[in-house]
């Protein structure tokens, strides 16, 4: 059962019915029942303006349900200050098997107590207003899905492809996954861990114009020796002077910087080329394969050999 409400994230409710339907197709067992509720059984027009038809009343929802999903959206503040969509939402979660939200979904779930104490993610725009509205949850805003009991939530918009994998693996196997995916045209699946938003994209680039020209010297040098005090030196600084521009400006001292900048850029090698781990390990400065191998699970809770075969 998908919950929706005005001004939902079309690709939210899309990613998570189009998986379950491209399952049925390819036999999955029992099949999925695809179901769209909104209170009233309104329609709810979706941020891009199209218009999805509420096919049950959220309100004469009944369980038990195997998958609750909560849809996010640009209104999903307003819908978790519905106290009676709210109120469904926490009935309906009692009857369901696991619960679900993806993107800002995690706000309805979040108003309705059932992340309370639980570790969750949203996207990564609206992960730190969640957190301070609500302090008793443990939001972290890296993972592209989180499974926490029986609740999952998923980062945002495409990642609910991601969680919708998940689930089809759980139910019918990592064949099944696979297959689908293929349909889908798609991985298979992202890793949870996987970060929402690549160093590589993700904004702003640092002001300050020591750590902007290193940043850019790290990413284009990764074989190069990249330890703090040849950065330092290249900078002109001190070490300690330049761990504190990068903790001021990025967020973390140079030293981790360079080691998640070199496993990205292994994983972005490992499923872009046909290159032997060894050599993926050379080209991104890591001494060797094992030490590739122990970076990538440190950041993605996956070996490097699997995550190349998942993608």
């Amino acid at each position: 059962m998908i919950v929706g409400y005005p001004d939902v994230e079309l690709l939210d409710v899309a990613c998570v019915a189009d998986t379950f339907d491209a399952a049925n197709r390819v036999g999955a067992s029992p099949q999925y029942t695809i179901e769209f509720a909104t209170l009233g059984a309104q329609p709810a027009i979706s941020g891009s303006g199209l218009v999805l038809a509420g096919q049950h009343a959220l309100e004469r929802v009944t369980g038990p349900l195997d998958t609750l999903v909560v849809s996010g959206g640009l209104g999903h503040e307003t819908a978790a200050a519905d106290p009676v969509l709210v109120a469904h939402v926490r009935r309906l979660a009692r009857e369901s098997r696991r619960v679900s939200s993806v993107c800002s979904g995690a706000s309805v779930l979040a108003a309705a107590g059932l992340l309370d104490g639980r570790r969750c993610t949203t996207h990564w725009v609206v992960a730190p207003g969640l957190a301070e509205r609500y302090p008793r949850i443990n939001v972290d805003p890296k993972p592209l899905y989180i499974k926490d009991g029986n609740v999952y939530t998923a980062a945002g918009v495409t990642s609910g492809l991601d969680l919708s994998l998940a689930f089809v693996e759980e139910d019918n196997g990592a064949e099944m996954a696979r297959t689908v995916a293929r349909a889908l045209v798609t991985y298979l699946q992202r890793p949870g861990n996987q970060a929402q938003v690549s160093m590589y994209v993700q904004a702003p680039t640092p002001e300050n114009s020591v750590v902007r020209k290193l940043v850019t010297h790290i990413a284009a040098n990764l074989d190069d020796d990249l330890g703090t005090t040849a950065l330092a030196g290249r900078a002109g600084v001190s070490e300690r002077h330049l761990t504190r521009l990068f903790l001021d400006h990025i967020g973390r001292p140079p030293a981790k910087y360079v080691r998640e900048t070199r496993t990205e850029a292994a994983a972005r090698l490992l499923t872009s080329t046909p290159l032997p781990l060894a050599a993926i390990a050379r080209r991104c400065g890591f001494g060797s394969a094992e030490t590739l191998r122990q970076a990538f699970v440190g950041r993605y809770g996956i070996a490097p050999s699997r995550y190349r075969n998942l993608t």
